[in-house]
């Protein structure tokens, strides 16, 4: 019976040592270089033109032969992209095409993307060397393409223009500006108009040989008087809010204003909660157009506070945990348990935040 049983054992094993050769051998990738031939890359274009005002125009297609392995696989290609002369040591982009893709076109704004993202100056003309890298799995069947070089110059696509105005001393070199982040014209931004007189104009420069003033009725133009912000919030016209969001659309010759100011209210701000009094509660922050945040150094005692837009309730925020992070609308208050000067900075697109005492 001992016999019979050894003899069942060893079978087993034996079974169980085939299993696991046969399983581990299914994760092995075989690939005869012999029979291994990359693919082809071909361009549509080397001199592909960037223009700004063609952003959504197609800059180059790039397009390969398939590879072959000797058998028919699922094959990841990448478009690497890299400066002439480095001979991809590191490539600097890349771009994944997914399985047995063997096209991709790039718009102007995509290219140009690439491009900067590369570290390549604006206004600089650059040789950017692409090739196809195609593989069977991390480690397997990695294959290069040719290599095709482009010559091209990649421009800034934001474009900015400036708020000279009474509310810092009417400087063009230090006055706050707007962005047009695809640079179509059409800029946006947040400043905040302190100081009792709003008035202000637009420039496309740091100074004033091209400005813009008030037309009337929304309007721009370069013979306008000085613009005007408005102050008084709708929700409660006994206080000012001198944060708008200003955006100026120079194809239209408009400018509109949206008021936006984010504040701190609570027992341990300097002003306490809101008793309905018209008394001045909130504490307004200052945004930043470079940070796109909100921030300011406030005095706090102990107590709690929360945010909220607009010195009204309509929209608010506080934290359930007190780690940096918002709550959903109307949240939690956030408890400050020493007293002193603390730096309150608001990031409200992620809604995150960070008080630090100084």
């Amino acid at each position: 019976m001992k016999t019979v049983f050894t003899k069942y054992l060893q079978l087993a094993t034996g079974m169980m040592l085939l299993l696991a050769a046969c399983k581990k051998d299914e994760q092995i990738i075989s690939v005869d270089s012999s029979k291994t031939k990359a693919a082809v890359l071909t361009a549509s274009t080397t001199t592909p033109a960037l223009v700004k005002a063609n952003l959504s125009a197609t800059a180059v297609t790039f397009t390969a032969t398939a590879p072959s392995y000797g058998y028919t696989a699922a094959v990841s290609n990448v478009l690497q992209f890299d400066t002439k002369g480095d001979n991809f040591a590191t490539p600097k982009k890349e771009v994944a095409l997914g399985a047995n893709v063997l096209s991709q076109a790039f718009s102007v704004q995509d290219l140009n993307n690439v491009l900067l993202g590369m570290g390549i100056s604006a206004g600089t003309s650059t040789q950017v060397e692409v090739r196809l890298k195609s593989s069977l799995s991390a480690t397997a069947g990695i294959v290069y393409s040719n290599v095709v070089t482009l010559t091209a110059t990649p421009f800034a696509l934001a474009s900015y223009v400036y708020v000279p105005g009474a509310y810092q001393g009417w400087t063009p070199a230090t006055a706050d500006s707007l962005q047009s982040a695809t640079g179509n014209g059409i800029f946006t931004g947040i400043i905040n108009f302190t100081g009792s007189d709003q008035h202000f104009k637009i420039t496309t420069a740091k100074n004033f040989n091209v400005a813009y003033g008030n037309a009337g009725s929304g309007l721009i133009s370069t013979t306008g008087g000085d613009i005007l912000a408005p102050t008084k919030t709708t929700v409660d016209p006994n206080f000012n809010i001198k944060s708008n969001l200003v955006t100026v659309d120079l194809n239209q010759g408009t400018i509109a204003f949206t008021q936006v100011q984010w504040s701190i209210v609570g027992d341990a701000t300097p002003n306490g909660w809101p008793n309905g009094s018209g008394v001045q509660s909130d504490t307004d922050l200052k945004f930043n157009n470079g940070t796109q945040t909100w921030s300011g150094v406030v005095a706090l005692t102990v107590g709690a506070l929360k945010f909220r837009l607009n010195h009204d309730w309509g929209t608010s925020y506080g934290s359930l945990t007190n780690n940096g992070t918002l709550d959903t609308q109307n949240g939690n208050n956030i408890p400050i348990t020493v007293a002193g000067n603390y730096l309150i900075t608001l990031d409200i697109s992620k809604l995150a935040y960070t008080i630090t005492k100084q």
